[in-house]
């Protein structure tokens, strides 16, 4: 066989293009270049067919014919330019980097921040998003974290109906903008990880037409079939999924991935599919160090536990627990799927010590034992987020948090969220407070678009809330245009709302550059305890004394004339002092109390507050040198 760098697809080489695809079951496959007649492909074994064809150079357009059916694009295209039903392009996948240098992203101090590149700007392209990147890093962004590119039905969609996974979607631009994004994200100091979606197909998919063991007989999932990782024919699955990872990863440099649904893979293997997706992928860019994080339901501690030890060897999981503790705090609803969170002290405060809430006990909402022990895992195991495009779009309006809490609840939370030991992700436009709502948004038409919206009111309708009649004229309908526009993000307000911007850039540098938060990926011991239903504190120890105690208060002020717990007793020879407050005006706050804890003071509802350890022999020795110099002066 033709050497090649995949299995399959379409492979521009020396020789001319090389054209494999896998296609178990068929008796006859042709390959149709238009302006040819149909060239036969000859079976190489397993299901496979391939064919060298000497005249054919990238650019070519192609499909292939099953059994003298109508013809198809490539399962494993890598490029469609007229959009999924179109025809395939061989493209040569030639592009000079300049990020030779780039070493990837390692698994502790990253923030993440999630965008949907047909939203996050208005003209909805790579190369509209490249022109963003120098702002998201000066805020304090270090990894970007793109919802799924691959070729999908639709004018516009979120990319979870995946339908063909190797082509980048050809509404965002050509592949070479991709390229573009990622060699300008690396010069910038940021790593990229993509969005996959490797449990089903999306609404239109011709899988099934190539081979049905594509999908499996055994397993089910909730959002139509999905893929076969462990039945008949799984060899030839296992292997386009596994190589999909590995070719966004060596073909665009991306640093990572984020697993769609990991709990929908359904795998009874010797070997799990995540954990032969991790190792391909890692394998792929030995020279980088790759970040895949995953959603999962069940939350199970497995997903990050390392091979040796019987796990998939991922870096971290997403913490919806945390989310949905800190929406109820901020909303006081906890219908449907917030049942299990009363939004209290506790739950915010056990978030941050441990991470995931639910580790075995009982869940109310399920009526049967939740999640995994977890207790052994590091904080940067866990993905903490207050809003995602599942969340924020989750319910009647798709409003964002700030529409939801009040300002000063919200500022809180946010420093909860950015000082915590997890690795924070944050949704597109938060940082700048966003008055564009996100949408659920899937451009089909006729009764596919019709049997979505119809689906999308009926899940909506178990919050509590959306069952009002008086709301159905409310829901956006998610093939309408308008809601997709919606959707976009305003840039103008980056610079109108510049007190939420100073709030989570002032929040990030403080991660960044104060060592109690810096060693907390190293294993610094993190303490708290609560005060009230609304207020808790949290201590953050480092091993030199140079403490931080972080004080939230969701509630009315709180009277703070003594604190009965050891955890507020500062270091030997230091004393608290008020280094940050959540209630600056800068950013929007009604102004800053006195707070001396060496007295009574007044911890204001809806607020954050931040001490530091100070030493009081070094800034006493400072201040005599400093007086020196200016006498000699």
């Amino acid at each position: 066989m033709t050497e090649r760098r995949y299995p399959i697809g379409a492979e521009a080489t020396a020789d001319g293009t090389h054209f494999r695809v896998w296609a178990l079951g068929r008796r006859a496959v042709s390959l149709i270049v238009e302006g040819h007649p149909a060239i036969p492909m000859e079976a190489t074994g397993d299901g496979y067919f391939s064919v060298l064809v000497p005249d054919i150079r990238p650019g070519t357009r192609y499909r292939f014919q099953l059994d003298g059916g109508e013809p198809l694009p490539d399962p494993a295209s890598r490029w469609q330019p007229e959009g999924p039903e179109g025809p395939s392009v061989v493209t040569d996948n030639i592009f000079a980097w300049s990020d030779a240098y780039w070493r990837g992203v390692p698994p502790d101090g990253q923030v993440l921040y999630e965008i949907h590149i047909g939203t996050f700007t208005p003209e909805g392209t790579w190369a509209a998003a490249t022109e963003r990147l120098q702002t998201l890093r000066d805020l304090g962004i270090t990894v970007l974290q793109v919802m799924p590119i691959g070729e999908f039905n639709g004018a516009f969609g979120w990319g979870y109906d995946t339908v063909l996974p190797y082509a980048p979607s050809h509404l965002y631009g050509p592949p070479d903008d991709l390229h573009r994004f990622i060699d300008r994200a690396h010069a910038l100091g940021l790593g990229v990880i993509l969005d996959v979606v490797y449990n089903h197909a999306g609404l239109g998919d011709h899988f099934k037409d190539f081979t049905p063991h594509y999908f499996s007989t055994s397993h089910h999932g909730e959002w139509g079939a999905i893929f076969n990782f462990d039945g008949e024919g799984a060899t030839g699955v296992r292997e386009f999924m596994v190589q999909n990872a590995v070719y966004w990863v060596r073909e665009f440099h991306f640093d990572g991935l984020r697993l769609d649904a990991t709990q929908a893979l359904f795998d009874d293997s010797d070997t799990h599919i995540i954990a032969e997706i991790a190792a391909a992928a890692r394998a792929a860019a030995p020279e980088r160090q790759l970040f895949i994080v995953a959603e999962n339901q069940p939350q199970d501690h497995r997903l990050v536990d390392r091979p040796e030890a019987g796990g998939y060897g991922l870096e971290a999981i997403g913490n919806d627990d945390f989310h949905h503790a800190a929406r109820v705090a901020l909303t006081g609803h906890n219908d449907f799927y917030y049942r299990d969170y009363h939004g209290t002290s506790s739950e915010l405060l056990a978030s941050a010590k441990y991470g995931f809430l639910y580790q075995g006990q009982r869940s109310d909402m399920r009526d049967k034992p939740y999640g995994t022990p977890s207790l052994n895992l590091k904080p940067t195991n866990f993905v903490h987020f207050l809003e995602n495009h599942d969340q924020v779009a989750n319910s009647a309006r798709g409003l964002r948090m700030d529409r939801l809490g009040s300002p000063g609840a919200v500022r809180a939370i946010t420093a909860l969220f950015l000082l915590s030991p997890q690795t924070p992700c944050l949704f597109h436009g938060q940082e700048f407070g966003a008055s564009t709502r996100f949408l659920y948004f899937a451009g089909f038409t006729g009764e596919t678009a019709a049997a979505i919206a119809k689906g999308r009111t009926q899940n909506l309708r178990q919050f509590a809330g959306v069952s009002d009649p008086a709301m159905d004229e409310r829901l956006a309908d998610p093939a309408d245009p308008a809601t997709f526009a919606a959707s976009k993000l305003d840039w103008s307000e980056f610079e109108r709302h510049g007190e939420i911007v100073a709030l989570h850039r002032d929040l990030l540098r403080l991660r960044r550059s104060e060592t109690a938060f810096t060693q907390q990926g190293q294993g610094a011991r993190l303490d708290g305890a609560v005060l009230g239903e609304q207020a808790f504190f949290l201590r953050y120890l480092s091993e030199d004394g140079d403490d931080r105690l972080l004080f939230i208060n969701l509630g009315r002020d709180r009277h703070m004339a003594i604190i009965p717990d050891p955890l507020v007793a500062p270091p030997a020879g230091r004393h608290w002092e008020s280094i940050w407050s959540s209630e600056h005006p800068d950013y929007g706050g009604s102004g800053r109390y006195a707070s001396d804890m060496s007295k009574f003071w007044i911890l204001p509802g809806h607020s954050a507050l931040l001490f530091a350890a100070i030493d009081m022999k070094a800034r006493i020795a400072a201040s005599l040198i400093s007086s020196i110099r200016r006498s000699v002066q």
